[in-house]
Parts: structure tokens; C-alpha cells; sequence
């Protein structure tokens, strides 16, 4: 098992060992002239969330439910990072994308109360469209009798 400097905290209970995290390099397109035809600058990051040991159902079943978008069908997180011209920046931007999101993932939902409107509100409401349909009637050309 990897140590606490080996592990992204994600919160107060979940950190993830970054052993099970894998990387992947490709070649980018875009800037960088012959150095983005040379070199692998491109990250790929894919963390097995239906498996992996890190997470409770719990935990797992909301996160694969919010994260349902990155994942392929055997449960495994893809997420890319391209943007930079370094393999090492685009590690670090991928890896910190990939702590937000499992933050916001296993955030817990926030409970609904059910509120009313205060009844100022209502009244409030009740006389603007009076005076609105005040105002139309108005508008209205004299009937003709």
C-alpha cells in the first residue's frame, strides 16, 4: 500500500494511492512545431473506479453515477490533458482535474427542505398583477354599445 505522500487526498476519508492510477502518452496536435511531432506530450489518466479497493459501494456507486461521462463500459475513469507543450504539465493538470472532479463526485447531496413563500410575498405578487391588468384594461378601446 503506498504511503501518505503516495496518495492524492481527495477528502477527509477518501485518499486514492497513486499506484492505481495509470498514465498514458500520446503525441498532441496543435502548437509546438517539430517538438509536437517528436514527442508524446498528450496524458491520458485512467482510474478503475469500479474496482478500485480506495472507495466504499457507497462511495463508488455515487461517484460512478456522477462520473458516468468519463467512464468506458468496464468502469474505467478516462480523463485527457493536451493543452500544454509539457508531458509533465499536462500530468499535473490531468492529476488535479482528476481530484476535483472525485471531490465533487462524492460530495454528499445537499437535503431539499421544502420552503413557502412568506406571505408579503404573495400579496406583493397578487397586487402587481392587479395593477398590470389595471393597466390593460385601460389600453382597451371604449365598446362601442
Amino acid at each position: 500500500m503506498a504511503t501518505q505522500e503516495q496518495a492524492l487526498i481527495i477528502n477527509a476519508r477518501v485518499r486514492i494511492p497513486l499506484d492505481e492510477l495509470k498514465y498514458r502518452f500520446s503525441r498532441a496536435a496543435g502548437a509546438g512545431g517539430q517538438h509536437v511531432n517528436k514527442t508524446e506530450t498528450a496524458v491520458e489518466l485512467l482510474f478503475d473506479l469500479a474496482r478500485t479497493p480506495s472507495l466504499n459501494e457507497a462511495q463508488r456507486q455515487r461517484a460512478m453515477a456522477r462520473l458516468a461521462r468519463y467512464l468506458d463500459g468496464q468502469g474505467i475513469l478516462h480523463l485527457e490533458a493536451r493543452n500544454e507543450r509539457s508531458q509533465l504539465r499536462n500530468r499535473e493538470q490531468v492529476t488535479r482535474r482528476f481530484v476535483q472532479l472525485m471531490r465533487q463526485a462524492l460530495a454528499p447531496t445537499r437535503i431539499r427542505r421544502k420552503t413557502r413563500p412568506p406571505r408579503y410575498a404573495d400579496e406583493a405578487r397578487l397586487r402587481r398583477k392587479r395593477r398590470i391588468g389595471e393597466i390593460k384594461r385601460q389600453r382597451r378601446a371604449p365598446a362601442l354599445d
